[in-house]
């Protein structure tokens, strides 16, 4: 188990790591809850496969897709739990990848003004990243995530077992958050080295066989990373802008793309190119890291986005959260498995 504890704050939860098989999740989610009532809002493919398994009275089926993360379904789900007189001792139960993950949480945060919830991420995406840290948020037509708010889990239990019936694409748009953690590790100020880097190389194979213990360990590496960020600035005020990284870049082709073409991890992993090309013109790197850089993603073998033209992406970076001024914030590596925020006004500085 990992705990999580947010500096400054009488914020603790657990993370648990469950191998168990899937139906026995449910008796432990129960326990865990106790005697209160819950809603579980749960992804459509996750409903089919493990559906019998996970039985709960009151059920939100969403169906999948980013686009789902919406306004409207978020009204739908607020409509639903208050049509189960669900109170503010009572608990929602988020069962699914990061859009299942960040719509439940946002409706829990607002629910009466926040009421309990519970964190089971089903992707290796929601496991290594959105499930751990309290964002929670809805797109708009007009970007992704900018409606909603910081608000912290009871509880995450993580069985990797789910990832088994991943699909090839979802797993590796999980690969694509992961690489993510090697490339900024040290800025982390996590006490110990887990060397990320190394432990992709040394257990490709692994992984790709999704070996149950290699993945609760490289999930595991991928939380502590977070949860030391996390613990020292819960909302983005500064340490925790690092885990933007590739995301500035990534979240615009998204958009551009109306969030179908893509998935979140691919444009990620865009990003990272994008931050890296950036940094070498910017004289914030050498070429070899560059080139490290670019062995390390070729051997996942992410889907090749082609370069967007910057006049088309500009626009929608500067409308990004973590934008300000009319600077365009982004989070560039100096150093091996180290990064840094800085701030451009104008196309001239970042082509």
């Amino acid at each position: 188990m990992i705990e999580v504890n947010i500096k400054g704050q009488e914020k603790k939860y657990p993370i648990h790591f469950e191998q168990g098989e899937i139906e026995e999740l449910k008796s432990k989610l129960s326990e865990f809850i106790a005697n209160k009532k819950c809603v579980v809002i749960i992804s459509q493919k996750v409903e089919k496969l493990y559906g019998k398994e996970l039985s709960f009275e009151n059920k939100y089926v969403l169906k999948d897709g980013e686009d789902q993360k919406n306004i409207k379904n978020y009204q739908k789900i607020m409509d639903f739990c208050l049509k189960k007189k669900l109170t503010r001792d009572d608990f929602i139960i988020a069962i699914g990848g990061g859009v299942v993950g960040d719509i439940a949480g946002f409706v829990a945060s607002t629910y009466m003004r926040g009421i309990n919830y519970i964190q089971v991420p089903t992707t290796l995406l929601a496991c290594v990243d959105s499930s751990v840290g309290g964002k929670v948020a809805v797109n708009t037509e007009y970007g992704k995530n900018l409606i909603g708010s910081f608000y912290q889990p009871k509880a995450v239990f993580i069985n990797p077992k789910f990832l088994k019936t991943l699909p090839i694409r979802e797993f590796k748009t999980g690969l694509g958050e992961v690489v993510k953690y090697a490339f900024i590790e040290k800025s982390c100020k996590h006490k110990e080295d887990f060397n990320l880097v190394h432990f992709l190389e040394v257990n490709y194979n692994k992984i790709f066989e999704y070996n149950l213990k290699v993945l609760e360990e490289l999930i595991k590496i991928c939380i502590w990373l977070k949860v030391s960020v996390v613990e020292q600035d819960e909302k983005e005020s500064g340490l925790r802008r690092i885990l933007n990284f590739g995301h500035t870049y990534g979240h615009a082709i998204e958009k551009l793309t109306k969030y179908r073409k893509y998935t979140h991890g691919e444009c990620v992993v865009a990003g990272i190119y994008f931050a890296f090309d950036l940094a070498l013109k910017n004289n914030l790197i050498e070429k070899n890291y560059l080139y490290l850089m670019q062995d390390v993603l070729n051997k996942f073998d992410f889907v090749k986005i082609p370069e967007f033209e910057l006049k088309k992406v500009m626009p929608i970076m500067k409308t990004d959260k973590k934008s300000a001024n009319n600077f365009i914030r982004f989070i560039l590596p100096t150093d091996y498995s180290t990064v840094k925020e800085f701030e451009f006004n104008d196309m001239l500085t970042i082509s």
